[in-house]
Order: C-alpha cells, then structure tokens, then sequence
C-alpha cells in the first residue's frame, strides 16, 4: 500500500522532457522557453532565464558580476543592453574588462584572430593576443593618455566605483557611459590588477585608490528592504566581492551563476550556489540556477530571452 502511495504521488509531481521542436519564424525566447523543459544545461539556461525573469518582475535588485574576458569577446553591447533596460541595478567587473571598455569606447576595436599564431611575431607587430581575439598596443597607449590626463589632477581619497563614473563621463557609445549618466553604481575590485592601475599609480600622485569606499556603498545597497539577486558570470573577484557583501544582510534572495568551472578543484569560480550557502552569502531558500557553458554563449541567449519578453 505504501508502495502504491509513493508511486501514484511521485507520478503526480512529474513532468515530461518535451522534445525540442525548431520552427520557422520561432523567436528566440520560445527556444530558451523550450530549453526549459529539456535536460542537461539546456534545461539550467532555460531555468536561468525564466529566474532573471522573475528577479525583474519581483523588481528585486541585481547585481552583475563579471569575470573572464568578456568585453574583448564582443559582449559589450549586452552588458550596454543589461544596464540601459534596468535589467541589472549595479555592475561589478574586473580592472581587465574596465580597460578593453575603454579601448572599444575610443574606437580601438578587437579583432578576429588566431589562437595558433605566432605570439612572438604578434609581439613584434605590436600586437596583444586574447585567445583568439587581437588587439593592438596603440589602442592602450590611447587609453594612457585619456587615464593620464584624467588622474593628473585628482586628489584625496577615490573609491573605483568613483573613478569608473569619472571615466565614462568622458566617454560615448559605451556601457561605463550608461553607468554614469543612469547613475548605476560600478565596482571595480580589481581596479588596481590592470592597466588602469598602473596609470593611476603613474599619474595619480595626490589620488589614493580606496577599497573601504567601495566596502561601505556595496554594504549600503546590500541593506536595502527588498528582494536581492545576483547574476555572476564567471568567477573571481567580482563573484566574491558582491557574494561576501550580503554576509551581513542574511544572503541574496536569487542567484544564477554561468561558468566552465568545476567545484571540485577548490576554486572559487568553480563553488557551487549551494556551497555559498554554507557562508550565509545566499538564503537558505534562494532559488538558484548554475549554467555550466560559456558565458558568451549563455549570456546572449538569456539576454534575448528578456529582450523578447519585453520586461
């Protein structure tokens, strides 16, 4: 009779995979609607757009938090997209991702290249390599000169969220600018591990870079009375230093992180949502989603899908 039981109520919560049907004309967010009801990390990207989704109707505030070379691999025009549609509420990315910013903003652009090419010839030409993307030296002699003349006259005590406002104050076509003139708050917690570091240590001579600025304004939005998400593409820093702020406000509400690491190996990129928990950094409840894919194809997809939905 138990059996029976168990049986007939395990039936009655199930759900049937629903094959993946493509047609002509089909949207993408019916595609990523229809992942939802898939299998593997299918199913995760379509569970992950269906929660941001419902982060934005729930009008929770969202951070972003974003790792790897994300801006080199043409993703700036989403996170432009993200910022503009108050899809996230604040941005938190590494000092690498501020800098090719800048490059694009000043018309320096990526190119297609090869992940097999000669480095040492690259090198020679004047050319940086990220993977299979090049760029050229002369794009980050230009952003020298905007960050020199920037920083020469700054003084006192600057958090990074301050100085990336500075900077897109004085750019066009850029995410940094939408930051600034929406008044979006933009971490930098690896400002000083990149070349927009190095120039502020060169030319900023009566500026001092300070982390407890940036420390007090992430608690204070933490602390707000209203729903909490967090979106982490990627790792690091980024992931850690917005995870780590809610210790003290019980742990974000939501959470989707899109990554290629595996949890096995220790590292924080890799930790699972549900290890976070552990740390109190997400509630005991909070839905989560991870998505073991590339976030440059994750992140377009999940875009589209809100786009599509017209939040």
């Amino acid at each position: 009779m138990f059996f029976e039981t168990f049986i007939s109520l395990h039936k009655s919560l199930r759900m049937e995979v629903r094959p993946i049907k493509i047609k002509e004309g089909m949207k993408i967010s019916e595609l990523i609607e229809s992942f939802s009801f898939s299998a593997f990390n299918a199913r995760r990207l379509g569970e992950s757009a269906k929660l941001w989704r419902r982060m934005i109707e729930e009008k929770a505030f969202i951070f972003l938090t974003l790792a790897g070379a994300m801006i080199p691999a043409g993703m700036r025009e989403i996170i432009k997209d993200l910022l503009e549609k108050e899809f996230v509420n604040s941005l938190v990315l590494t000092g690498a991702n501020l800098v090719h910013e800048i490059c694009e903003a000043l018309g320096f652009k990526h190119e297609l290249g090869d992940a097999n090419a000669s480095d040492v010839e690259l090198a020679e030409n004047d050319v940086n390599r990220i993977y299979d993307v090049f760029i050229s030296t002369s794009s980050f002699m230009a952003v020298e000169e905007l960050l020199a003349t920037l920083f020469k006259d700054l003084e006192g005590s600057r958090s990074s969220r301050e100085l990336v406002w500075l900077i897109g104050s004085k750019l066009e076509n850029s995410f940094l600018r939408t930051a600034f003139d929406k008044k979006i708050p933009v971490f930098c917690p690896t400002f000083h591990d990149s070349i927009a570091g190095l120039h502020l240590a060169l030319y900023g001579k009566k500026v001092v870079l300070d982390y407890k600025k940036d420390i007090s304004e992430i608690l204070d939005l933490c602390s707000q009375k209203r729903k909490m998400g967090i979106v982490i593409v990627g790792g690091g820093v980024p992931k850690n230093f917005a995870l780590q702020a809610m210790l003290l406000s019980n742990g974000f509400d939501y959470a989707i992180q899109i990554t290629t690491d595996s949890p096995q190996f220790g590292g924080l990129s890799g930790a699972t949502l549900e290890e976070a928990k552990s740390w109190c950094k997400l509630k005991k409840d909070a839905k989560t989603v991870t998505v073991y894919c590339d976030a440059t194809i994750a992140l377009p997809l999940i875009c589209s899908y809100l786009v599509d939905n017209k939040l």
